[in-house]
């Protein structure tokens, strides 16, 4: 017998890998119920265009917090850090006692003017150090020693956005990175949708549209099983999607006086500020910035990076702003863990627990949030955290999704007063 549809997904590796290749995929996602795990619904709004609207920003690899937010106070930190440790007199000073890195300036500025929360020494307990691992944890909002087959976002959008018609072409979740992020995977269908990191081209864009048509022809004969079926329409709503989506980005001009740098990070939010402008109901933006791993030579490359997330974010949040947008949006970044306290013999630093996290937006109640780590330690001793990483996304459920987080997160966490 004849397999009229040889690409369908039948396990969740198979649809992480289909889901990566450039597509705009909204096509795969749809078959997450077949193999994923049932959620409890809760009786949350579908989503509007005018709601609130959260952007994750993915610092993918491990970002250093100690030389992030910098305790220049602190002996300890000098003791642990006798080459990487900023210097006093650069630190941009966010309090008496912290400050942060000299490469963010545009991120200090909107410390100043009370958009942007920093939450010190986020973790949570016994931390695991594998990159894969710890990012699942962080995606899934498991504990360490539990494996979730469904992320948080996708648990909210099981919650949340029950309601949306199937046969809508709007996504109500959209992620700008290389593969569906595991956050994604939720136990209902829902219409997600990807991009490309970066700006894109033409021709990549035509080559996407000529694939999914290619794909929608080789469902149209003889597909006269419901899986056929279903495979066809799930890829013509791809095409629609893709279609309106690079028409969107084709067509929208960021507000007067916004310069976005000229790196793939820019870009990506560029795309985000587009859509969001185009009014659209997605409630979730993912995007990423990689490189974190630092295991030599620190300094400059953690400087660069930071430059970029910092001038990426802020001119993200000015564009908001020139749209009249910024009330709608927050955005709030997460890296799988923090580096080690003491640098390693490579000027590096190697894998450790806790860091901070930032949340930005024009409703955060600004400035340090949580309590800062000790550094009364050994060498290769790691930071103890104080605030669990899954507070932060209990406060972004129950007080800026307006979704009751314990059925998201499987028990109740306590807020922060970040927003």
């Amino acid at each position: 017998m004849k397999n009229s549809t040889p690409f369908l997904p039948t396990t969740r590796r198979e649809f992480l890998a289909r889901s990566s290749g450039g597509l705009g995929l909204i096509a795969f996602s749809r078959f997450a119920p077949s193999f994923l795990v049932q959620s409890t619904l809760a009786a949350a709004p579908a989503p509007e265009k005018d709601r609130s609207i959260l952007v994750l920003v993915q610092l993918a690899g491990g970002n250093d917090g100690l030389n992030t937010l910098i305790p220049f106070e602190d002996a300890d930190y000098y003791r642990l850090r006798p080459t990487l440790g900023i210097a006093k007199d650069k630190v941009l000073r966010a309090s008496d006692t912290l400050g942060l890195h000299p490469a963010m300036a545009a991120m200090h500025g909107l410390l100043h003017d009370g958009k942007l929360a920093v939450v010190q020494n986020v973790g949570y307990p016994n931390p695991n150090r594998s990159h894969f691992r710890s990012t699942e944890i962080w995606e899934t909002a498991s504990r360490s020693d539990e494996f979730a087959a469904t992320g948080w976002i996708g648990r909210y959008l099981d919650n949340a956005c029950a309601g949306q018609p199937l046969d809508s072409h709007d996504p109500v979740a959209v992620h700008v990175t290389n593969g569906v992020p595991p956050s994604f995977l939720g136990a209902r269908e829902h219409a997600t949708f990807g991009l490309q990191p970066g700006a894109g081209n033409r021709r990549e864009n035509e080559e996407t549209r000529q694939l999914l048509e290619k794909m929608v022809a080789q469902t149209g004969a003889g597909d006269e099983n419901d899986n056929g079926t279903f495979l066809r329409h799930t890829l013509m709503d791809a095409l629609v999607t893709e279609q309106k989506v690079q028409r969107l980005l084709g067509d929208y001009r960021p507000g007067a006086g916004v310069n976005y740098p000229g790196n793939p990070f820019a870009a990506s939010l560029r795309n985000v500020a587009a859509l969001i402008a185009a009014g659209l109901p997605t409630r979730v933006y993912f995007v990423s910035i990689s490189g974190f791993d630092t295991h030599s030579n620190q300094l400059a490359a953690q400087a660069n990076l930071l430059t970029q997330l910092s001038d990426g974010l802020a001119a993200f949040q000015k564009d908001l702003e020139a749209h009249k947008l910024d009330g709608q949006v927050m955005t709030m970044t997460f890296s799988e863990f923090g580096r080690r306290p003491s640098e390693n013999e490579s000027r590096g630093t190697d894998h450790g627990t806790a860091a901070p996290l930032f949340v930005l937006g024009s409703r955060v109640r600004g400035g340090l949030h949580g309590t800062a780590p000790s550094l009364k330690l050994e060498r290769n001793q790691d930071l103890t955290f104080s605030t669990d990483f899954r507070q932060v996304y209990a406060t972004a459920l129950d007080s800026w999704l307006g979704c009751p987080s314990a059925a998201v997160l499987g028990g109740k966490f306590d807020r922060l007063g970040i927003i």
